[in-house]
């Protein structure tokens, strides 16, 4: 079993260096990808093209898959290799091969040849396109839009046939240019931004900032890998998690609400750029689309990037939505994202659109940056491949719409949100406790009753649920009325 894979063709434009530097990089990731998947082959590499050849027919399909998801390719073309010596041969082996698709059919010769010869491809062409309209029945030559194209192409003294063409995914090389550190939430606009990254040849590793709770970790390294596995397979990349559950804690309790938004993106990109400076990185990635949400106006991106002097990507910046959901599901990645909550969101009550760079240091100024020098230190680095096994435990928390008399509701949304809506209920006592204060009430909590925990999304509540089940409050459940 033979493939020609066709380069990108952004790669045939770079210099004489660049290219073979481009090509080598790609020979080395056909190997690596394919041999992770258990996929013995040789790779040779040509100035205008790669061949991959292994033993057997049996594994062509799961190597034709494999390698459509293996940036830098534009074509993977599956090939049989034969000797020839004149035109007649070439037209033997053709009428042998391509009868049974030509039969009755309209039908058209296209050889592309690579070497030095005596005659030109047009001349293969018609010979065998003749050739063939006299051999084979009830078919007929047709230049323009035929039923069927017989393709080939010549090697000096070699001669392809082409059985089947699947489209790569282009690109450049994975690995061929530095790295980056992506800011992996685990949506749509995280999760597309990554892609797109490793897909333009760039080492991309994930940085994580778990808000509080194991679900959400989980649900991010499912994500990250799944990327990994699909298209920067032949490289081992990292990801970082950093706890910023007190982070968040001390923006709720100190920072003013309008600015909360605002804020918390400056110390996801300080922390960041902190990781990415130990991992050797000089470069961020982030999901951030114009105006998408308050935090990404022109002004607010302006105000967050003024924190650190590292180099901040942002390839979906003028995306919209829809486009970067239909990337998610060509991707394969739309059920990890439509799944994941939006974490950042959720602590944010009418969020400054114009953020002022002087009010926003006045609000930093009653943040404590020991918090996040602590989250920094606390940082936890994997191997993606690892990542996974890692995070094995989770449990399932139940969801209640009408809970029992002896149930204990507690509201864990933020003083300020629970005052603007509060929640009602007849028959059941209400305990107002913030989020970020639950684990300090862990040992006053019943253990023999439903606690069932509310606030206006579910996202917050189902995180925490998860984090009390883990601390042994195994009757944690979600309230969520009908």
């Amino acid at each position: 079993m033979k493939f020609a894979i066709k380069l990108f063709p952004e790669i045939t434009l770079k210099s004489r260096p660049v290219r073979k530097q481009f090509i080598n990089q790609l020979r080395r990731n056909i190997k690596n990808s394919l041999k992770y998947n258990d996929i013995e082959c040789q790779v040779q590499g040509q100035w205008d093209s790669i061949e991959v050849t292994m033993e057997g027919d049996e594994l062509e399909l799961p190597a034709r898959a494999c390698m459509q998801r293996i940036p830098g390719i534009d074509k993977i073309l599956t090939v049989k290799e034969h000797n020839f010596q004149t035109f007649d041969d070439i037209l033997d082996i053709a009428e042998k091969i391509y009868t049974p698709e030509i039969t009755g059919k309209t039908f058209c010769v296209r050889v592309k040849r690579t070497g030095e010869h005596d005659f030109r491809s047009i001349d293969v062409e018609r010979y065998v396109g003749g050739g063939l309209r006299q051999r084979v029945e009830n078919s007929s030559v047709k230049l323009k839009n035929p039923d069927y194209t017989v393709k080939m192409e010549i090697r000096k003294q070699r001669l392809l046939t082409i059985s089947a063409i699947d489209k790569g995914m282009g690109g450049y090389p994975h690995g061929c240019l530095d790295g980056v550190l992506s800011l992996m939430s685990g949506g749509f606009d995280s999760t597309v931004a990554s892609y797109l990254m490793s897909r333009r040849g760039l080492l991309t590793h994930f940085v994580f900032f778990n808000l509080g709770g194991t679900a959400h970790e989980v649900g991010v390294k499912q994500a990250a890998h799944y990327l990994w596995k699909q298209y920067a397979i032949s490289h081992g990349v990292k990801f970082v998690t950093v706890p910023f559950e007190d982070v968040v804690t001390e923006i709720l309790k100190n920072v003013d609400n309008s600015q909360m938004g605002v804020i918390l993106k400056r110390m996801m990109l300080r922390a960041a750029s902190k990781v990415a400076e130990d991992l050797g990185i000089e470069t961020l990635v982030t999901g951030e689309c114009i105006a998408q949400v308050s935090s990404q106006t022109l002004r607010n991106l302006n105000v967050i990037d003024g924190v650190t002097d590292t180099l901040v990507l942002r390839p979906l910046i003028c995306m919209d939505k829809p486009e970067i959901i239909n990337i998610s599901r060509q991707i394969g990645a739309y059920d990890f994202a439509a799944r994941m909550p939006e974490y950042c969101g959720v602590i944010s009550v009418k969020p400054t659109t114009r953020a002022k760079p002087e009010k926003i240091e006045r609000e930093e100024s009653k943040f404590d940056f020991s918090v996040l020098d602590a989250a920094i230190e606390s940082s936890r680095v994997e191997h993606i491949k690892d990542v996974l096994s890692s995070s094995e435990g989770i449990m399932d928390v139940d969801l209640v719409q009408i809970p029992t008399a002896d149930a204990v509701v507690i509201d864990i949304r933020a003083p300020q949100e629970e005052e603007l809506n509060p929640l009602h209920l007849t028959n059941n006592e209400i305990l107002k406790i913030p989020f970020y204060e639950l684990m300090s009430h862990l040992e006053s909590l019943p253990k023999d009753k439903d606690v069932l925990l509310y606030c206006a999304k579910g996202t917050m509540s189902q995180m925490h649920a998860q984090q009390l089940k883990q601390s042994g409050i195994e009757r944690a459940k979600v309230f969520k009325p009908s």
